[in-house]
């Protein structure tokens, strides 16, 4: 059955959606967002039916079903050494592969593995693929079911830990029972970040697609093995400002990656729990990555078929 429609970005001003971007990354804390937005509003309690409107709608975005009959789902834990000791994530893979399948690491943004990453993981075992988001909020406990919340404990992470946590996920997955060994990742903001950083440490990486993420270090760029599909909003200046210095880099390396930056769109247009979700280009960036995976990867098909039968 399709979805309905979700609110989209349009009805909201752009210096609100600024505001509002500041405000997920940590910039400005939520006084700051109702400071900034009750310019747009009436008075402070305006701004806060602002907040209200763009904050997450975990259930009615949710595409896949927890307890889907098709899918087989549970919560992993890895050894992480040189980050945190262990790592904790959810895996989704198809009930009934028949044979091994390859892999994805889901990588979220800077909230800690929450539903919408979770259904995103499922999204990908329904095509086939064995995919598993870890959690970078493990070490102090968890997504801990609230936005703000989440973001606050982001900001206690030691980043570096958090990248080898990521970098024991990836090499878990290459060895996984039931997976191919051809491994792909895919990350959203802060997960597109370490992304790139994983397409740059990890010559396994096959495939990647950074969601709006931050470029890696220049200097790196050429150690890039994995086919990119890079993924950019429009109206996006924080991000979309170290673009053109990566993508000098990426022909230089001679990487082989494709640009996908769909117009109109905010930052976050893929996340389809907020009204920065534009549906087409969600739509459009899903069906890209989904065919990167598949064209690179291999062996999802059957997956898939199974997994839908």
């Amino acid at each position: 059955m399709p979805l309905p429609p979700r609110p989209t970005a349009d009805p909201f001003d752009p210096a609100v959606m600024r505001l509002f971007d500041q405000y997920v990354h940590g910039d400005i804390d939520r006084r700051g967002f109702l400071q900034g937005a009750a310019r747009f509003a009436a008075g402070s309690a305006g701004a806060a039916g602002l907040l209200a409107a763009l904050t997450p709608q975990f259930a009615a975005a949710q595409q896949v079903r927890p307890d889907d009959p098709r899918l087989a789902t549970r919560t992993l834990q890895f050894a992480a050494p040189l980050g945190h000791g262990t790592g904790s994530g959810y895996l989704a893979k198809p009930a009934h592969a028949t044979g091994p399948l390859p892999v994805v690491l889901v990588i979220h943004e800077n909230r800690g593995l929450n539903p919408h990453i979770e259904d995103i993981t499922r999204r990908l075992a329904l095509e086939g693929f064995l995919a598993f988001a870890p959690d970078a909020l493990f070490s102090l406990g968890g997504y801990p079911g609230d936005e703000d919340a989440a973001r606050a404990l982001f900001a206690k992470l030691d980043q570096a830990k958090c990248r080898e946590d990521f970098l024991a996920a990836a090499r878990l997955l290459l060895a996984i029972e039931g997976g191919n060994g051809k491994l792909g990742v895919v990350g959203f903001c802060y997960g597109g970040a370490t992304t790139n950083f994983l397409a740059t440490r990890m010559p396994e990486v096959i495939a990647a697609a950074p969601f709006y993420g931050g470029a890696p270090e220049t200097a790196e760029v050429a150690h890039i093995k994995a086919e990119l599909l890079v993924v950019l909003a429009d109206n996006d200046e924080r991000v979309n400002a170290g673009w053109p210095e990566y993508e000098r880099a990426l022909k230089a390396a001679g990487v082989h990656y494709t640009l996908l930056q769909p117009p109109g769109t905010q930052h976050g247009f893929n996340n389809d729990t907020t009204p920065r979700y534009d549906q087409a280009a969600a739509a459009l960036a899903w069906q890209q990555t989904v065919a990167l995976f598949k064209r690179t990867l291999g062996g999802a098909d059957a997956g898939r078929a199974k997994a839908q039968g």
